[in-house]
């Protein structure tokens, strides 16, 4: 299948094309949008956004640059995936990254953005109780980052967004099989409940054990894949 059908681009316009592009490709890939080793096409790609082969290309190469996607043999491009070593590192240096984050976002945002980061998190339980993964990949990455976004620290959302970068992909093909589970209540209702009470270090506590707690099904789900193919390999 053609990658143009594949994920929702928009055409761009004429100013700055390349950071628009790495833009949009870049929130496709943090929404878990792209899938893990799917491939792309840059003739495809400049088609959906309606501009030239140029400036995707350097869209593209950014975003090897970063990491998030690798140019293989024969010189096509395709989305990266995780090992269960990568997952567990990536998820180690967000588990200090990210309670920071919120705690420095804390103060300053106010009643009408926790109402919002509220309205998020209902649609994603929506999306999770009928089945629809994309809509709930998107709506978590919409919480996290309606959150981070408020702390001012642009270097520290910059790196946040540079982990979310490469997993965001695996949460598409993860989430199906291991999707968040929580022993109590979803933990994105004690972050809301902690940013009311302007209580930082529940705050803090609260985002590690959604990661910890929440993940526990994509590690599962990761040392199955590795041992089917240790299996295979023998």
């Amino acid at each position: 299948m053609s990658s143009v059908k594949v994920i929702g681009l928009e055409p761009v316009g004429s100013a700055s094309l390349s950071d628009q592009i790495y833009g949009q490709l870049r929130d496709e890939l943090m929404s878990g949008r792209l899938k893990p080793h799917q491939r792309l096409r840059i003739r495809d790609l400049a088609q959906s956004l309606g501009t030239s082969e140029t400036p995707v290309r350097e869209a593209v190469f950014q975003l090897v640059r970063d990491g998030a996607l690798e140019l293989k043999a024969r010189h096509y491009i395709r989305v990266r995936g995780l090992t269960l070593g990568e997952y567990m590192e990536n998820r180690d240096i967000r588990l200090l990254l990210e309670p920071l984050a919120g705690e420095r976002a804390m103060p300053l945002i106010g009643a009408e953005g926790i109402a919002e980061l509220a309205e998020i998190h209902r649609s994603l339980i929506e999306a999770e109780d009928s089945g629809d993964w994309p809509t709930a990949i998107n709506a978590n990455y919409a919480f996290h980052f309606g959150l981070y976004r408020h702390s001012g620290l642009p270097t520290l959302t910059e790196a946040l967004v540079r982990l979310w970068l490469r997993l965001g992909p695996m949460l598409n093909h993860l989430y199906p099989h291991g999707h968040p589970r929580y022993s109590g209540r979803h933990q994105h209702e004690n972050i809301l409940d902690a940013l009311r009470r302007r209580d930082g270090a529940d705050l803090a506590a609260s985002i590690r054990d959604d990661m910890l707690e929440g993940g526990r099904g994509f590690v599962r789900r990761l040392e199955e894949i590795e041992q089917d193919t240790e299996f295979e390999g023998d």
